[in-house]
């Protein structure tokens, strides 16, 4: 089964990039897009490296995204839940323009901070 899927829409909202541990972060973004009938507000994730696709792009940009549909069960005493994401792993200007968005006027680029394990012993 081929699991690589792109769709083409406006960058309707760039979420914060968060760091779990030294080994996984993620940032979540929507794209928003028009089924003829309706707006449809489409939430993806990049995470890792795949991250920094997303600094040269900006909020009201037609852009392509490229993704993977991700899936898997969660065991919640006897239920069972399932998650569903889109995983993007590649990001361009719809218009086919490689060249980086113009920076806005104030970029701030917030990150969470490390949660890590702690290992050693503490004083108390």
């Amino acid at each position: 089964m081929d699991n690589n899927f792109s769709i083409t829409g406006e960058l309707h909202h760039i979420g914060e990039e968060k760091e779990f541990s030294k080994k996984f972060k993620k940032l979540d973004f929507v794209l928003k897009i028009n089924d003829n009938n309706y707006e449809q507000f489409i939430k993806f994730q990049m995470i890792n490296d795949r991250c920094d696709l997303m600094d040269k792009f900006r909020v009201g940009q037609d852009v392509v995204v490229y993704f993977n549909l991700k899936g898997r069960p969660f065991e919640k005493g006897s239920e069972t839940l399932y998650f569903t994401n889109l995983e993007a792993w590649r990001i361009k200007k719809a218009d086919g323009d490689e060249t980086p968005a113009p920076a806005p006027a104030q970029k701030l680029k917030n990150k969470a901070p490390v949660i890590e394990d702690i290992d050693e012993d503490l004083p108390f």
